[in-house]
């Protein structure tokens, strides 16, 4: 519901009283707003019940639960992405973060090895999304996960879906990883190092240390467990890059863009399509598509399966490219 409807609704409604009926004060307005929020927890804390969640679990995680009336503003007022392909990767593949990348990359070496033995995810990707996501764990999000879902899950734009992150971040903490304190994020309710939004802490976190905690907030080598689980159960090809940028000769067909046509390396070279730099492409068979960085326009790029990977990390095709890049630099190319 816009603004605007907000406040049609609230006028319409005041039509339903007397004329002589006095407008409540703003103070009853307020309480009753919290009373239907207070209503709604008490539905969430049986649903959880329902569920199988301890009473002295739910108990802790809503005692302390707000409605954050700044969740709704910055969800109601996203910015529309107006920044160019170019731009954006200059501010997300940044000189400083790769070489802080590099730095992650050679502190953490012994780690990402056994990682990579485990998962098959190359290092060098698992710290570029470190490094997108929270700037290699610095900035996870101040607010709390419970009151932000809880929040957004209320509000009712979306509420069904929050409804169930909800419950799922109940559960997490049902089960032990992380108590309600500690338990912040993002306005959105993603979480930790890696930004997973409860659903994927549950499908795709690890307790790569063996403490019995899957704790994705202060435990680095369970964050980065945690993504290249995700990364190797959603398609990773440990022996595939990403992809690479190319040069489309000019009768390419613009109907053979987008990663619904897939054609292997070598049939592309065959159509005309060269390495960025007009060498020829390598003769290989992997499946590739071409996608345009910015959709209809911007450079051109062959991408493989894990950029599709990628893709479902953060369904964005700026992303996607940025985070290839990002990687090849850390990893020095």
């Amino acid at each position: 519901m816009t603004a605007g409807l907000a406040v049609a609704a609230l006028a319409l409604g005041g039509c339903a009283a007397s004329a002589e009926e006095p407008a409540a004060p703003a103070e009853a307005q307020v309480a009753t707003a919290e009373s239907g929020f207070g209503t709604f927890l008490a539905g969430v804390r049986a649903e959880a019940l329902e569920k199988g969640l301890k009473p002295e679990t739910l108990d802790a995680a809503l005692a302390n639960v707000v409605h954050i009336d700044r969740v709704i503003e910055l969800d109601r007022k996203q910015p529309e992405f107006t920044l160019s392909f170019n731009e954006y990767l200059g501010r997300i593949v940044s000189q400083s973060r790769v070489e802080e990348g590099r730095r992650k990359l050679a502190e953490n070496k012994a780690l990402l090895t056994e990682i990579e033995r485990r998962y098959g995810v190359q290092p060098r990707f698992v710290v570029a999304l470190w490094g997108i996501e929270t700037n290699f764990g610095k900035n996870t999000g101040g607010m709390s996960v419970v009151s932000s879902l809880a929040t957004l899950a209320y509000d009712g734009r979306r509420s069904k879906y929050f409804r169930t992150e909800l419950m799922n971040a109940l559960t997490i903490l049902d089960q032990g990883h992380i108590t309600p304190a500690n338990m912040i994020g993002s306005w959105a309710g993603a979480m930790g190092q890696c930004q997973f939004m409860p659903s994927t802490f549950l499908k795709f976190a690890v307790d790569w240390d063996g403490d019995g905690k899957r704790n994705i907030w202060t435990n680095r080598s369970d964050a980065l467990a945690s993504a290249a689980n995700y990364l190797s159960s959603e398609g990773w090809k440990g022996d595939q890059t990403w992809g690479r940028a190319v040069k489309l000769p000019s009768d390419f067909p613009r109907s053979a863009l987008g990663t619904d046509t897939r054609k292997t390396v070598t049939e592309w070279a065959a159509l005309g399509v060269k390495a960025v730099d007009g060498k020829p492409l390598p003769a290989r068979d992997i499946s590739a598509s071409i996608v345009l960085a910015e959709g209809s326009k911007g450079p051109p790029f062959m991408v493989y399966d894990n950029f599709r990977t990628i893709m479902k990390w953060n369904r964005s095709t700026f992303f996607a490219l940025a985070a290839g890049h990002l990687a090849d630099r850390i990893g020095g190319k």
